[in-house]
């Protein structure tokens, strides 16, 4: 087990990664036109899904990998591919939730876990992070205190998504609609990132 500042270090590492408080325009973009109550159950889904990634990354992330013969560079190209369709479709104006009058259970908990919770909260570089973190030690005491940082990550994620509303209603329609569209060419500046992180991983020749 490691001591306790080294947690803390991990803890401000993973924060650092996942970025909740940046990704605030892009939960008011992916939410837009949902009523409190699914904003909210979005949340909590994001934040329990993110939660259950990494830590399957903490328990099982590598072997699961090594299992199906997945690196972890194909996992951020797969993922870089996925965010660049969804900042296309926020680029264009097309809305990326669905009207309120489509907005179902099914619908809802699918914008939760793609891609707010996975790959923008749950990405490769958090997973990757986590799987190298498990590394550091191999007693039942590590694993115990990597989870309560995690569990600490999944409740600063649900805070963020409370603080989003508040954060919409300052902007307005207009300062939403170009906040949406503004972080429609971020979120593809990050897929395009993502995409050639992973070539580079894949091809080192690309380096």
């Amino acid at each position: 087990m490691l001591d306790f500042t080294e947690y803390t270090k991990i803890f401000i590492s993973l924060f650092a990664i996942i970025d909740p408080v940046g990704i605030i325009p892009i939960i008011i973009a992916f939410t837009a036109g949902m009523s409190d109550q699914k904003r909210d159950r979005v949340g909590r889904i994001a934040s329990l899904t993110m939660f259950g990634i990494l830590l399957m990354a903490l328990l099982l992330g590598e072997a699961i990998l090594s299992f199906f013969g997945i690196s972890i560079h194909s996992f951020r190209t797969a993922g870089g591919i996925l965010l660049l369709l969804m900042a296309i479709n926020m680029l264009i104006g097309h809305k990326v939730p669905p009207s309120p009058d489509e907005t179902d259970v099914d619908s809802t908990q699918s914008i939760a876990i793609v891609p707010l919770s996975t790959p923008l909260l749950a990405g490769p570089g958090a997973i990757s992070a986590v799987i190298v973190d498990a590394h550091k030690a191999d007693s039942a005491s590590h694993y115990g205190m990597m989870s309560l940082v995690l569990i600490a990550l999944g409740l600063t994620v649900w805070l963020t998504f409370l603080a989003a509303p508040w954060v919409s209603q300052r902007l307005g329609s207009i300062g939403s609609t170009i906040v949406s569209r503004l972080m429609g060419l971020l979120l593809a500046a990050i897929a395009v990132e993502f995409i050639s992180g992973g070539l580079r991983g894949l091809f080192p020749s690309l380096g």
